[in-house]
């Protein structure tokens, strides 16, 4: 082939017919390079065999329509076995769970803490069931009224002080610039609603009880809605206060004739004075106090749950019988009880543990599994004994052994739980919040209660569910107090290598300063340190000089499900610079610096390479992976988990010792000051 020759050398077919070219000998042609890309492996005989039955169409419908076939089946049975009554009321409240489901998904991950604040607020409905049993003039004088008028008290104090967080909360996401809000001007419909509803009231038209308490569930449903996303967020609040008090509203003028007049001033007094009560404790607690203090809350929701339950069985317990409803109503009050004793008890446990009163640590005692069996199956043999004894006074003390057990369920199954785990039991105890509010709605019959009960129960479930899932642990290893997740091996831990390397503030601030992309990792440590302003500053200062700057959430950092995003935003830090795991980890490989500020189990590698380790399977942000990983910790003790961090002994990790507040301020001085040269 001559030199001058025009022909691609690089063409295959060419090539392949090329022999000699130039006096150079060009055959045999050099072999084509491999794709470096890995194979897929071959499959294993459990892979292709599960492969083989998702392929079989025939099954997997057949199977589906077994299980639909079966589920109406129990439809049909629960329709002939219950009464009509409870058939309505089981209607509204599957509704409203599918609702609840929908509504609470689509919620912005960095909203959570408020949804759960609000969700917390809305209990407060729990209410109604207190100011139906009300009377006795301004002071009540019988043990049901009693035990009533302490339930308004109770409840008035989680709304008032529920519906003040959350509105805390969502003022920190408000920025310089946004539009104004008027969300004040949606107590216009409110008014004019419970205006109309009281004139129809008064003209004897009482068929609008149940739908005023319709339209203050629909208001609640709107308020979760709008929850989902931070330009309305606000708007959701005020629209879950309007559902309150349409609710509270409708319920307080149907009691007019049926209630001596002075207890309409009973009412009033225990409202007022609850409601004081929750907004003081609200407006004056610290940022970082607010997941103890939603604890604190949902305290009050199940203890006034218990004593609603209480109350209605006092009044109720010779009409059973008689009442076609009588059997279901029976069947509420015995759950209403056990859920609400639970959530009273075992929400004490995790303020405390919150608030540092007590230990985070687990507490074990021997045969701790046993304690909890013997225990739900003297629940179930109690229900058993209360359902067919027809006598008040046997029936009152079944319930009694059965709300001083759920009493010590609470206690022991929260205290069995350790500190890393606190986030799942926030969100279980919203959760039982919700499911003590259906059981009253199926005492009393009441929409409201049904679907706003249907509401916060889903959204708890949900949350448990996202943050179970975070951690790669079963709700009941959680719930149980056990240890480890579900990927994890019982072989030995794999021994972690090397030494650390210490690293000072000017080192930090000349790779800050030197870097492109910064990924800031908050946790836990940032919050106890109250270091979010100083972080907040540092952002701003790289920010204005060219540096990206970006912040990655884990999903269970902190102690409740989105803590530090309200955090940060208390600090104004932007939120559109602010992602969560699943949305920044794949990052850490082109960036510079990551910055980790008080996390540790959150970044530990060990769960994805030790399958051994506790923590083994659980998603962690992949700090190692960037150019540069820089901890800021007291020590290099473990975390929450109890586990050792293999991060910390790494080639490219530096560890800054000290309390995170001041190396923060340091670093946010130095970096200003290196920057006004």
């Amino acid at each position: 082939v001559s030199t001058q020759s025009t022909w691609d050398m690089d063409d295959e077919v060419f090539r392949a017919a090329l022999v000699l070219h130039a006096g150079e000998m060009k055959w045999p042609p050099p072999k084509k390079p491999q794709d470096a890309s890995p194979q897929a492996p071959a499959p294993s005989h459990s892979t292709a065999a599960v492969a083989e039955k998702e392929e079989n169409p025939l099954w997997r419908d057949f199977s589906n329509a077994l299980l639909v076939t079966a589920g109406l089946g129990g439809v049909v049975v629960l329709g002939v076995a219950t009464p009509a009554p409870f058939i309505i009321s089981f209607t509204t409240f599957t509704l409203a769970c599918v609702v609840g489901y929908q509504v609470v998904s689509s919620v912005d991950p960095a909203l959570h803490s408020p949804l759960m604040s609000v969700t917390n607020a809305v209990s407060g409905s729990v209410i109604v069931g207190g100011l139906l049993l009300s009377g006795g003039g301004l002071i009540p004088t019988t043990p049901p009224q009693i035990l009533a008028a302490a339930a308004v008290f109770l409840a008035s104090v989680n709304i008032f002080g529920g519906f003040c967080v959350t509105q805390r909360m969502l003022n920190m996401f408000r920025r310089e610039g946004d539009p104004e809000e008027y969300n004040i001007l949606w107590a216009i419909p409110a008014t004019l609603f419970t205006a109309g509803f009281v004139t129809a009231h008064m003209y004897g038209l009482t068929a609008v009880d149940q739908l005023a308490y319709l339209v203050g569930a629909g208001f609640c449903i709107a308020a979760l809605a709008a929850l989902g996303a931070k330009p309305t967020a606000r708007m959701g609040n005020a629209l879950g206060m309007c559902g309150v008090f349409i609710g509270t509203s409708a319920t307080i003028i149907s009691l007019t004739g049926l209630i001596p007049i002075a207890t309409f001033g009973q009412i009033a007094l225990l409202m007022v004075a609850g409601g004081g009560l929750g907004l003081g404790i609200a407006s004056i607690v610290d940022v970082q106090e607010l997941p103890q203090l939603v604890a604190a809350f949902h305290s009050s929701v199940g203890l006034a749950a218990v004593l609603v339950s209480f109350a209605s069985f006092l009044m109720e317990a010779g009409s059973f019988g008689a009442s076609p409803i009588g059997m279901i109503q029976k069947i509420a009050i015995y759950f209403g009880t056990v859920i609400g004793g639970v959530t009273f008890t075992g929400s004490i446990v995790a303020f405390c543990k919150l608030q540092g009163i007590m230990g985070s640590g687990a507490l074990s005692l021997p045969g701790r599994d046993v304690i909890n069996s013997v225990g739900a199956l003297g629940l179930v043999g109690l229900f058993g004994l209360y359902m067919t004894e027809t006598a008040m006074m046997p029936g009152l003390l079944e319930l009694s052994t059965a709300v001083t057990i759920s009493f010590f369920m609470g206690w022991h199954m929260t205290d069995s739980i350790g500190g890393a785990d606190m986030p799942v039991v926030v969100t279980v105890l919203n959760s039982y919040s919700g499911w003590a509010l259906v059981s009253e709605g199926f005492l009393l019959q009441n929409n409201m209660l049904l679907i706003v009960g249907a509401l916060i129960g889903a959204s708890g479930a949900i949350l448990t569910h996202i943050m179970c899932k975070a951690m790669n642990r079963s709700l009941p290893a959680v719930i149980m107090g056990g240890y480890g997740t579900a990927s994890s091996g019982t072989g030995e831990k794999m021994a972690i290598e090397g030494t650390h390397t210490e690293t000072n503030v000017d080192e930090l601030v000349e790779a800050l300063v030197q870097s492109q992309s910064v990924i800031i990792v908050p946790g836990y440590g940032l919050a106890v340190a109250h270091a979010q302003y100083a972080v907040a500053e540092l952002t701003k200062t790289l920010l204005a000089n060219g540096v990206k700057v970006r912040f990655a959430i884990h999903p269970v950092a902190g102690r409740m499900p989105g803590q530090l995003n309200v955090l940060l935003a208390e600090a104004s830090v932007p939120y559109d610079i602010v992602f969560e795991m699943d949305e920044i980890n794949a990052d850490f490989d082109s960036t510079d610096v990551a910055l980790v500020i008080g996390a540790n189990d959150t970044v530990n590698s060990a769960a994805m390479n030790d399958p051994n380790s506790p923590i083994a399977g659980m998603p962690v942000l992949h700090v190692w992976k960037a150019k540069q990983a820089v901890v800021l910790k007291r020590s290099l003790g473990s975390g929450y988990a109890g586990v050792d961090n293999p991060v910390f002994f790494m080639p490219n990790c530096s560890m800054l010792f000290g309390d995170a507040k001041a190396n923060c301020d340091a670093l946010r001085a130095k970096v200003t000051e290196h920057y006004s040269k």
